[in-house]
């Protein structure tokens, strides 16, 4: 089992990589987890892995439940968030229990933040369960929830226990979020680590193929390259911002869409019309455009859609929690491994991006 550590002080925790999940009851002992345990989860994970986790746990002295939500983002709101405190008193939880997040993104953000609200926080873990989740969204300890047509606009810092990544569930996964998943593997290459980058270039038939030890090691390189920027900037005071590279475009289409299209879909798509503002800007020259659209389109990317109209799109993009003083914020990569960040992108030349990245 591979180990990566987490350094936030009193806040730090590990994050376990295996392919299966026979060391998680051992890994909550090392963490002194509580016996009083909800495992949370959606109705698509709950079919092939709650059980397993939870008879896991059971058979290891928990006093474990499961409280399962409908899957979708449309369920990504304050109904679940009250069905999961529910559930957390109908189970007799105290201050010193423990919520395990068994599930992709969605499930990660509402376990973590009905966590963070609970008895006014209670401790939990993260066990993602999809390339997304893995790769970003159970590291760092952001939580949020959809409010009012805006993404993420409700939410808390509250940072995990552990989180224990088994690659192997990745091989249940739709392709299309394995597709979605490498979105944000394919950012943080870009954000931080050419070394990265050039490795997922160089390996996307053992990584589309899912060996597991070619997962273990991106997921690793990954995560290490998340948890950098989280230990420098915990709480998005201004390293941080760059993680969010792809999102201020991608955001306002994953809602333009009405979440028809997944989230590392629409970033992805995003991460085009970014770079092809710094293009423009003469930030980036066309052959690193080029190359990172070349390996978005090798992982099964679409990097062209069919927008809305434009100010409809641009309407999204209003909402977005990112502004600062009423300006839209930017990540913009000034070359493979780097990236700036900026409040001074034009109308006019969002406009542009989004006719690039119109079909």
């Amino acid at each position: 089992m591979e180990n990566l550590f987490v350094d936030l002080g009193k806040k730090s925790y590990d994050i376990l990589f295996s392919d299966s999940f026979n060391g998680f009851a051992k890994a909550m002992s090392d963490i002194n987890a509580p016996k009083k345990l909800l495992v949370v989860t959606d109705s698509n994970v709950e079919k092939l892995y709650a059980d397993e986790v939870n008879d896991l746990l059971i058979k290891n002295g928990y006093d474990s439940k499961i409280y399962a939500f409908t899957a979708g983002e449309e369920n990504k709101g304050m109904d679940t968030i009250l069905g999961i405190c529910g559930a957390c008193i109908e189970h007799e939880m105290d201050r010193k229990s423990m919520i395990v997040a068994l599930g992709g993104g969605v499930v990660g953000d509402m376990a973590g933040f009905a966590a963070a609200i609970f008895m006014r926080g209670i401790d939990f873990v993260q066990v993602p369960t999809t390339l997304l989740s893995q790769s970003d969204s159970s590291v760092g300890g952001k939580t949020g929830i959809d409010f009012m047509e805006s993404k993420n606009i409700l939410g808390a810092f509250h940072q995990p226990k552990l989180v224990y990544i088994n690659v192997a569930t990745l091989k249940s996964l739709p392709n299309e979020q394995f597709v979605s998943g490498m979105g944000e593997v394919i950012k943080h290459g870009i954000i931080r680590d050419s070394e990265f980058f050039d490795y997922i270039e160089k390996n996307s038939d053992k990584i589309k193929t899912l060996d597991n030890e070619t997962l273990i090691k991106m997921d690793k390189i990954n995560c290490s390259i998340k948890a950098d920027v989280v230990e420098q900037d915990e709480k998005e005071n201004g390293l941080r911002a760059i993680l969010n590279f792809g999102h201020t475009i991608g955001h306002a289409v994953e809602s333009a869409y009405d979440f028809k299209m997944t989230h590392g879909e629409c970033v992805g798509i995003g991460m085009v019309g970014a770079s092809y503002i710094a293009y423009k800007r003469n930030m980036i020259d066309e052959s690193t455009l080029n190359r990172i659209e070349n390996v978005l389109d090798m992982y099964g990317f679409k990097i062209r859609v069919d927008l809305p109209e434009k100010e409809v799109v641009y309407g999204y993009m209003q909402k977005d929690k990112k502004k600062i003083a009423g300006k839209l914020k930017f990540v913009l990569p000034t070359k493979v491994g780097e990236v700036m960040q900026t409040t001074d992108v034009s109308k006019d030349e969002i406009f542009a991006a989004f006719d690039y990245i119109t079909k």
